[in-house]
Parts: structure tokens; C-alpha cells; sequence
């Protein structure tokens, strides 16, 4: 028998995980023991534990750490804060692991990284090689990547990445494509009508799903940047409903999230969710006619959604992406001309993110390695 560990630390990455998990749970050769950190245990970000208890998931591990503040000073002592909890947890409890599988590129993964390395621990970094030029992610994506044994990978010149990064071959760098989208063969998703009923949200009405997350690396400019998304989508409400999830605890990120809740108090068009969950998100991507952010999921999912997506600014800058992401800067009026351009557009093209089942193939992999 195989024990791995999964760290997630927020919606986002669970979201991914989740065909890895169910594969795992399901197959008797491997324990599985989640460790559950982050904006997972934040009231203030909806506490979605509950989504991974509610999932059928019984975590192995609750470790909190995540402060409430925004500023550069707050992001810097979570991660020191992070990484002393996860010295005791280590310290306690690095012999029941085999692998433990890290995923992506938060502040607060790389300290739970950062605090396993003296432990030996058996690392799996899930999506190294990728490039977000416009976030400081950017830096602890490769530090993973640096910490890590087993790399799976979501294309081959993400792999080709890693391999430079490393200064070395190893055959331990492996392309299996992208979880999330394996999501979208296995989860249902639901009708507009049950979402309706769940959510209060209409999705008959022409919907654009907007996700906007600080930029953390020139963030002395997200007061501008929130002015003018803000703008746009004040004046798009008009027209379209607009429904906008929260972003993550970033630098700056309060900015953006008083910014938003005083929009929907402006305009009943504009309507705010804190967590949608997979299900639901992916529900909401499937009805909405665009979407507007800067997040990973507009790069990696959207396409097979046949969905355009308007990706803002420098966060993602540098990532490799499909056809049907457009990108402009935070600029109001071409934020809202762009939208009448592409909001009737349907995307036909394939998404260099999907392979056929990759949590199988991770499986595979961890099988023939023991």
C-alpha cells in the first residue's frame, strides 16, 4: 500500500485535485490522507472544508494559519506562520507518508513545502513549469518545482521547463494533461433551474463570469486596475448580468473584494459569490456567454467550454495558453468594447490542456515507481 498525502490550501486547487482524489479513494492501493491548510479553514473565505467533508472526504489534517490582512507584512507572516505549523505537523507525522502531491503555485503551498525539506519528504508537484509573469506565484511554483521528486505536468514544453529548471534530466517528469478537465467528464453539472434554486442566479439572462485576482507583483497598481474593472463592469450590468467570484487572500486582495461588494449594491445585475464549488462553477461557466479576469481557470478550462475569455493585465503573463483567450490590459473602454465583440463569438478549437484521463495515469505512475 501506497500513503499519500494531498496538501490543498484553497477552493482552487481542490477544485483540481478532485479527480485524483476519487481515484485514489477508490483504489484499496493507497491510503489516502488529506491535509487541509489555508483559505480552506478562513470564515472570511467561505470555510470551504465544508465542501470537502460534504465531497465524502474525511481530511487527515487541519492546520490554520491564514491571516485575515492584505498587506505585503500579512502575506510574509502567513508564510512564516504556515511553515511553523507544518514544522510541528512534519516533525509528527512525515514517516506515514510515501509521496505527498503539492499543487500549483500559492504563497502558502510553498510554505507547507518549505517546512517538509529538512523531513526528506517525498514530494509531487502538480503543474510545475508553467509561467505567470504578473504574480509572485510565479517564484514559488518553481521553488516546488526545485523541492519536488515526482512533476507532473499539464503540456510537453511545460515538462521541457522543468527540465531546465532542474539543471538535469530525470524521468521523473511526466506530461499527463490537466485534472480540472477530466472534471468536466465526471462531475454533473447542474440545470439552470437546480442552479437557480441553489444560488438565486439566473442563468437564462446573458451571464458574464468574471474572476479578477490582484496582480502581486506590481501591486502598487491594483488600485488603478480595480478602478477600471470596476467601470466596465458597472456599465456592462446594464446590458448583461454580471456574476463575480471573490478573489484569493493576495496582496491587495480586500481592495478588490470591497471594490466588488459595493458594485452589487449599485446595480442588481451584479451579483457576488464568495465559493461557487466545482459543480456550481463549472455550471456557471457552461451557461455564461464570456468571461472576464485573470485567472488560471479562463486559460485552462474555457476552451472546452468553447467559451472566449477576456484575461486582464500581467497575471498570467507568460502562460501558455489556447485561441480563445484574449488579452488586454485594465483599460475600461476596451474591457467593454471587447466584451460586444467576442460575447456572441463561440470558440471551436481544441484545448492543448486535455489528455485522457489523467488521474489514472498518475495512478500508473505511482505504481511503478514503488
Amino acid at each position: 500500500m501506497i500513503k499519500v498525502g494531498i496538501l490543498t490550501s484553497s477552493r482552487a486547487d481542490y477544485g483540481i485535485y478532485l479527480p485524483l482524489l476519487k481515484a485514489l479513494q477508490a483504489d484499496e492501493y493507497f491510503e489516502l490522507k488529506i491535509i487541509v491548510f489555508g483559505t480552506h479553514l478562513s470564515r472570511f473565505h467561505g470555510y470551504t472544508v465544508n465542501q470537502i467533508e460534504e465531497d465524502g472526504f474525511v481530511p487527515f489534517a487541519k492546520i490554520e494559519s491564514i491571516l485575515v490582512g492584505d498587506t505585503s507584512n500579512a502575506i510574509s507572516s502567513t508564510y512564516a506562520l504556515t511553515a511553523l505549523k507544518f514544522a510541528d505537523f512534519w516533525g509528527n507525522y512525515h514517516f506515514d507518508f510515501d509521496v505527498v502531491f503539492a499543487l500549483g503555485d500559492r504563497f502558502e503551498m510553498a510554505a507547507a513545502v518549505a517546512a517538509s525539506i529538512p523531513f526528506q519528504v517525498k514530494l509531487a508537484h502538480l503543474y510545475g513549469g508553467e509561467t505567470t509573469l504578473g504574480a509572485i506565484d510565479n517564484i514559488y511554483r518553481h521553488f516546488i518545482s526545485l523541492s519536488s521528486t515526482y512533476h507532473f505536468v499539464a503540456t510537453e514544453s511545460f515538462a521541457k521547463r522543468v527540465y531546465a529548471l532542474l539543471g538535469e534530466e530525470t524521468s521523473l517528469v511526466y506530461n499527463v494533461g490537466s485534472l480540472s478537465l477530466e472534471n468536466l467528464l465526471t462531475l454533473p453539472l447542474l440545470s439552470i433551474d437546480e442552479f437557480n434554486d441553489k444560488w438565486g442566479i439566473d442563468l437564462e439572462h446573458p451571464t458574464i463570469l468574471v474572476t479578477v485576482h490582484p496582480e502581486t507583483v506590481a501591486f502598487q497598481k491594483n488600485q488603478n486596475f480595480c478602478t477600471e474593472i470596476a467601470e466596465a463592469l458597472l456599465k456592462l450590468s446594464k446590458k448583461f448580468q454580471v456574476v463575480i467570484t471573490m478573489p484569493n487572500a493576495d496582496t491587495s486582495g480586500m481592495l478588490y473584494r470591497r471594490r466588488f461588494e459595493h458594485l452589487s449594491k449599485l446595480s442588481e445585475s451584479i451579483k457576488i459569490i464568495e465559493n461557487f464549488g466545482t459543480q456550481s462553477y463549472f455550471t456557471c461557466m457552461k451557461y455564461s456567454k464570456i468571461l472576464v479576469g485573470n485567472t488560471s481557470s479562463g486559460i485552462v478550462e474555457s476552451a472546452s467550454f468553447n467559451k472566449y475569455v477576456l484575461n486582464l493585465g500581467d497575471r498570467q503573463k507568460g502562460r501558455l495558453s489556447n485561441d480563445n483567450v484574449v488579452h488586454l490590459p485594465f483599460d475600461s473602454d476596451i474591457i467593454y468594447r471587447k466584451v460586444f465583440e467576442f460575447i456572441d463569438l463561440e470558440y471551436n478549437g481544441n484545448n492543448i490542456f486535455y489528455h485522457s484521463k489523467p488521474s489514472q495515469t498518475i495512478i500508473k505512475i505511482l505504481k511503478d515507481n514503488q
